[in-house]
């Protein structure tokens, strides 16, 4: 199995008509399966659960448009992960360092919420993706959902690692911390704040650098 999806895969029916009424409405979009973003030698995978409508099904490239994307790539930036400058489009030169961003479900879900059975179909991409960074240490995953499916990728129940943000675990021969999700709902509430988030990262940069 590849560790990216097709641009127009067609495993979802669901996922395919609302790809395609996308791409009605907005011809010039990127409109299909997101692919990973970042550096193929990564120790750190960053996994969030699918493609924001406005954000990487716009754009083609994860987090890259919407309000979650601003949050997670000037932390990128701000704890060495990333360099450049984000601009909110794929063509902005940024680039990942020792970092990879990823997706459990590669297509835009209708109202930002795949089905279980669409993350299950999409889980063998995240496997492949998994199974093909070799140098891989340490796996953040974006909310809760994210983390279930990244455990059941690995072969492991949904339930094998703790919930909650800063949750850590030992998985496949990997460290997995758990972040809540850098959306607009939980940033305005104040669920998630810049720090809490940034330590997310500045704790994947100590995990990384324990592990030989």
């Amino acid at each position: 199995m590849t560790p990216e999806a097709p641009r127009d895969c067609p495993l979802c029916p669901r996922l395919v008509a609302y790809r395609q009424e996308n791409a009605a409405k907005a011809p010039t979009w990127f409109n299909g399966a997101a692919p990973s973003f970042g550096d193929p030698e990564a120790r750190l995978l960053v996994v969030g659960l699918a493609p924001g409508r406005t954000g990487a099904n716009r754009t083609g490239r994860p987090f890259t448009g919407d309000h979650a994307g601003w949050l997670l790539y000037e932390t990128l930036l701000a704890t060495g992960f990333a360099r450049g400058r984000y601009d909110a489009r794929p063509d902005d030169g940024l680039e990942l360092v020792d970092c990879m961003i990823t997706n459990a479900v590669r297509c835009a879900p209708p109202g930002n919420k795949p089905l279980p059975v669409e993350e299950a179909t999409c889980r063998p991409f995240l496997t492949a993706r998994l199974s093909a960074l070799p140098r891989l240490k340490v796996i953040v995953t974006l909310g809760d959902v994210s983390r279930r499916n990244v455990l059941k990728a690995l072969g492991l129940p949904g339930s094998a690692a703790p919930s909650g943000h800063g949750a850590e675990a030992e998985v496949g021969g990997c460290a997995l911390l758990n972040s809540y999700h850098c959306s607009r709902l939980n940033t305005n509430t104040g669920r998630l704040t810049p720090q809490m988030f940034r330590q997310v990262f500045e704790r994947a940069r100590d995990l990384i650098a324990s592990r030989p």
